[in-house]
């Protein structure tokens, strides 16, 4: 039993000693003192593309109470659907900022712009628990840019980064590029909380872009515009409530059930079984999210 809280390292540490053979594990130690000797960076690089080789891409498959650990560790932090590679990988970065920290961010940033698509996804993962820089925060605005939804989804989903570091502007840029690549919302840390004015006059605008092209909504959308909506807006929330998609109505009646401008409430009241589903919680944004990814796979 551990009695007191873990740092990420140590609990990295631990659930790696405790899934890898003895031989693996003395690979991985070997390989974190290595990276650390040469004044270039090429053992670091070597490492970082031989983990896979060594200790395979399994999942980490941790318990609820490894869960529990993360979090206590670092708010926020959800390794759900970390694998043994990523999180290798991870705890070799968090080795080097620990005993190079004056190096790590341009050592962070030139790993990155080499990276494949697995090493830039542990990269990013892993970029709440590395110290927070100027440089490091710079290299996320260069991650939102990929066209590759895993790689944005590394640092949009079940990760803390964005709702501790990122200003509105940064916010609002990742969560309609997360609509344009067609990413889900909902694991989204902070997605309630961080919706603001401006975020719905942007989504509010590219759903009527998509409407013009006779495109569907995702009813997700809705869930950043209900409780900042002015009274064009709810004109839009009207419009997607009177939708053929059943899905599309309900994330639209949901979205009018936090609007507070008064007119929300008439047009609430024209769909009364819909009305009572959301007042007696049958109907949350968890079980509609629930509801598209069963859609969708």
């Amino acid at each position: 039993m551990h009695n007191s809280p873990q740092t990420p390292y140590e609990l990295l540490n631990r659930w790696l000693q405790a899934r890898l053979s003895s031989e693996q594990w003395g690979w991985l130690e070997q390989s974190c003192s290595a990276s650390l000797l040469s004044n270039t960076n090429r053992g670091l690089h070597i490492a970082l593309g031989m983990v896979p080789r060594k200790l395979g891409k399994a999942d980490l498959a941790l318990s609820d109470t490894e869960l529990s650990e993360a979090q206590t560790a670092h708010a926020g932090w959800v390794p759900a659907d970390w694998s043994v590679d990523g999180t290798a990988r991870v705890l070799i970065l968090l080795n080097l900022a620990d005993r190079k920290p004056d190096e790590f961010a341009s050592t962070l940033r030139s790993l990155c712009s080499t990276a494949d698509v697995s090493e830039a996804i542990a990269y990013y993962r892993g970029m709440a628990l590395f110290p927070h820089s100027a440089a490091v925060d710079e290299q996320l605005g260069e991650g939102l840019r990929t066209n590759m939804s895993a790689v944005f989804e590394a640092i949009a989903h079940n990760n803390p980064y964005p709702l501790q570091h990122f200003d509105d502007h940064r916010w609002n840029h990742m969560i309609l590029k997360a609509l344009f690549v067609d990413s889900r919302l909902y694991p989204i840390q902070g997605l309630d909380d961080r919706a603001n004015p401006e975020l719905a006059e942007i989504l509010c605008h590219y759903a009527h872009e998509r409407w013009a092209a006779n495109r569907p909504v995702t009813p997700e959308l809705w869930r950043c515009v209900g409780a900042h909506a002015t009274p064009d807006m709810l004109s839009d929330l009207q419009r997607a409530s009177q939708s053929d998609s059943r899905l599309e109505h309900e994330g639209a009646m949901l979205a009018l059930s936090q609007c507070p401008l008064k007119e929300a409430a008439a047009i609430i009241a024209a769909f009364p079984e819909t009305a009572d589903a959301i007042a007696n919680g049958a109907l949350t944004w968890d079980a509609l999210s629930y509801r598209l990814d069963s859609t969708t796979h």
